[in-house]
Order: C-alpha cells, then structure tokens, then sequence
C-alpha cells in the first residue's frame, strides 16, 4: 500500500509518497481502508520533531481517518467488515490503509460523507473536552476563545453555546477571521493584534473576567489570558503555537483561586469511556444541524507536504483533508 513517511524530521519536503506493506489485524483490531484523512497543526509538529511526546522514526503522520472496515482481527466482535467508520490513531493516517482498536471506531451517520466524518473527530473532541471536561463549564458562564477562526476555535464557539455559556468572546487576527467567529455564534469580537485586547475582554465582562479560557498561543498571549480569568475562572493550555514558553508565577492564582489545567488528547483517546460518547453526541449535534464543519480544501495524498505548507502559512480557513 501507499503511505506518506518521513525519515528525518524537517520542512514539509521530508513527507515522502512510499510503498509498505498493508497491515494484518490481530485480537481487537480492525484494519481500515482509509477514505479522508484529517490534517491538523499536531502532524506539521510531529514532522518537525517538535511534538508533545517524542515521535520515532521512521513515521507515518495523521491521526484522524474515515473509511471502511475490510478486515478484522480474531477477537473482533463489535465491528463487521463494510462498516464506514471514523476515528483516532496516535498514527499511520496518511495512507490507504490503518489499523484501529475496534473499541475507538464510531460508525459514520448515513447522512455524513467521509470527508465530513473525518473533519470532526480531533478538533471536535478537544473542543468538547477542553470545554467540558477540563474545563467544566456551567451554564451561564463566560468563555473566552483565541483562534476562534480556527479548527478547534470554530467548534469550541458553537458548543460553548450549545452547552449553555453565557458569554462566548472570541478573538482572532483579522476582521475576515472574526466575522466567521461571529457566523458560529460568538458574542464579542475582538481583534487580538491589538495590544490592550486583553482589557477589552475585561470591558466585555464587567471587569469580572472570564470563567473558561481556551489558550494555544503561548508567549504573551497566555499571561494576559491569565489576567482574564475571573474568580474560580479555569484556563486551559491545549497548545503553545507562537513556540514562546511563558514566564509565570503560579502562586498569583492563589487570591482568587483561578485554575490553568493542561489538555492532550491522546490521553482522552486512551479512555474509551470518555471518546466514544462525547463522539457519539458530537456527530448527533453535526447530524441535526447544530453544529457546522468548514472544509477549507481536499487534496490527494501525494500532495502532503503541499497541505503542509498551506497550513502552516495560516492563510486556510477550515479544515483540510486529505484522500488516498
């Protein structure tokens, strides 16, 4: 089978088109013809070395695949070959085959095609847990949304809302970025180049701050999320995209006993008590409506490193998929 492998990390010119051996499934495994597979900001860091836990080589990038069931292994008794089905691996997405544990497969509503089906599960979950999970939102609470244009960030606005928040602030770099975060319901927009965005957020709430902030910037960007938070207020780190590490002082949380709590997904994915509901209940807001996906291209497979390129340009909106 085809696959997309890197052997020294680097630029997107690393991302070779290889041929490999398919893979045989064994106990709870299913293998997966792959259909679309989402890419996202964690493959370009796990290209570049740069990932949250170290990535072997050699390595096939891509997390998140939709596709159909052709085999299965000898302890398989909830999955049947023809099923369409999407979900998370820690990796071998960029491929036209892959292996899953047949506890971590959903199938794919009728209504949803592949590529929508793949341009959910990762932004989708770590919008819900971010939200929910880690940062236990409550009805009438305000939340707070760097990158809202984004794949997380438009998804984190829309179930902000569907989860009850009183208040969705959302901020991004461009007028054009904040006028889609306005399309997925968010209050106050506010334009984060400027350098007293952070006081605009405080304006927004009455000075109380906010209750839940989504920070993956890093740098400045987070220490002024922090003078965001309200009292009990919660932010939660799910990335460190400017590459800035912050200088912080733990003990400033303490007056008003504020919360900043880490988020990785893979350790989500290791629990299939908390994937597959969430999962379940994220595809049934997609299916009735609630919730809107924007897909900002789909190339063939053997254009990786060009969708590369194109997202870490930051000029794409939506999500990307890629097709074997």
């Amino acid at each position: 089978m085809r696959a997309i492998q890197l052997k020294e990390y680097g630029g997107p010119e690393v991302l070779k088109l290889t041929e490999i051996e398919k893979p045989v499934p064994k106990g709870h495994e299913v293998l997966i013809e792959i259909k679309a597979i989402g890419v996202n900001y964690a493959d370009t860091a796990r290209r570049e070395g740069k990932y949250v836990v170290k990535t072997p080589l050699p390595f096939i990038p891509g997390a998140e695949i939709a596709g159909v069931v052709t085999e299965v292994g000898d302890q398989v008794s909830k999955v049947k070959p023809g099923t369409r089905i999407v979900t998370l691996i820690e990796s071998g997405g960029y491929a036209d085959f892959a292996l899953a544990d047949e506890r971590s497969v959903i199938p794919i509503p009728e209504q949803l095609d592949f590529q929508t089906a793949a341009a959910l599960p990762l932004q989708g979950l770590s919008a819900y847990h971010i939200l929910k999970t880690m940062g236990r939102l409550e009805k009438g609470e305000s939340v707070l949304v760097h990158a809202a244009a984004g794949g997380v960030g438009t998804i984190a606005v829309q179930l902000a809302k569907l989860f009850g928040a009183g208040k969705v602030i959302a901020t991004a770099s461009s007028e054009e970025k904040l006028a889609l975060a306005g399309e997925m319901g968010a209050d106050v927009l506010i334009n984060y180049t400027e350098h007293d965005w952070e006081q605009k957020v405080l304006e927004a709430t009455g000075g109380r701050g906010v209750n839940v902030a989504l920070e993956m910037v890093g740098g400045e960007v987070f220490n002024k999320t922090v003078k965001c938070l309200a009292t009990f207020g919660r932010l939660v780190i799910f990335g460190a995209a400017s590459g800035e590490q912050s200088r912080f002082y733990p003990s400033t949380l303490m007056a008003r006993n504020q919360s900043v709590i880490g988020f990785f997904l893979p350790q989500i994915m290791r629990k299939p008590e908390l994937l597959q509901p969430s999962l379940v209940e994220l595809f049934s807001y997609l299916g009735q409506g609630k919730l809107k996906l924007t897909i900002g291209g789909i190339f063939p497979l053997e254009e990786a490193a060009k969708i590369h390129t194109l997202l870490q340009s930051r000029k794409t909106q939506g999500k990307l998929i890629l097709e074997p």
